[in-house]
């Protein structure tokens, strides 16, 4: 078994998913993972993948062409997923897509669209979890929220506040993966990568305190009613890891 290892980026997946179709070894001969690689087996032979901008696109226009635009959509959402087997699973669905088309993801009788189905559906929850108690800190004119997510959700979280505050300036930083999506006035966001510098600082911004912060949780701990306190009910729809950065909690 050939192994293709590449970084945690989607340039870098897509990159990958070229390097293994067109390694000519065979779909059932390769297997695609995403750094670190946490146990070698002796028995495999391991790639490393260097991230081409032209390969990923030339994937990227393939799967929209051939497939559909609704269709890569599904698959950059999924390559966004921590699930360890994911870029292996989408590898296995897109070649199934080639052949069957844009209907593929009906074809239930797969096992690769099964688990597919699985990770796009566990990540679209852990979007809305992150949509929902996503806090914001206001720094002057700019509204910072931090974020620690398992998956890659800063894309289509951002998508959900740009429609929502079109005419803000603000900040949404994803801790985990150092990434931030940062929106300008009546402008579009943009997401880059964070340098160690620029992680740093911008790990201070929570140290502020604004008066809607303090109104925020006084309000949460006046409404609550004693007599219903459930935290287990409550960790069923709140679970602890996701309430790091989640003003009431803080």
């Amino acid at each position: 078994m050939t192994v293709f290892v590449c970084e945690d980026s989607l340039e870098s997946m897509l990159t990958c998913i070229y390097d293994a179709w067109y390694s000519r070894l065979g779909h059932d001969n390769v297997r695609l993972q995403v750094a670190p690689v946490e146990q070698f087996n002796m028995f495999d032979r391991y790639v490393h993948v260097e991230t081409d901008i032209k390969k990923a696109m030339a994937v990227a226009d393939a799967v929209n062409v051939k497939i559909s635009p609704a269709f890569y959509s599904e698959v950059v959402f999924a390559l966004g997923a921590y699930e360890s087997d994911a870029l292996d699973t989408v590898y296995r669905v897109l070649v199934l897509g080639f052949r069957l088309g844009a209907g593929v993801l009906d074809a239930y009788g797969f096992n690769a669209v099964a688990r597919f189905k699985a990770i796009r559906i566990r990540f679209g929850r852990e979007v809305s979890s992150f949509i929902e108690f996503a806090r914001f800190n206001r720094l002057g004119d700019v509204f910072v929220s931090h974020i620690e997510p398992k998956s890659r959700v800063l894309l289509p979280v951002c998508e959900h506040f740009s429609d929502r505050m079109p005419s803000e300036y603000w900040i949404i930083i994803d801790d985990v993966h150092r990434e931030a999506a940062v929106h300008p006035i009546n402008s579009r966001y943009y997401i880059r990568k964070l340098s160690d510098e620029e992680f740093e600082r911008l790990r201070t911004t929570e140290d502020y305190e604004d008066s809607f912060t303090a109104m925020w949780r006084a309000y949460f701990e006046h409404i609550a009613i004693e007599e219903r306190n459930n935290p287990a009910c409550q960790l069923n729809h709140f679970a602890k890891w996701k309430r790091k950065h989640v003003t009431e909690f803080i």
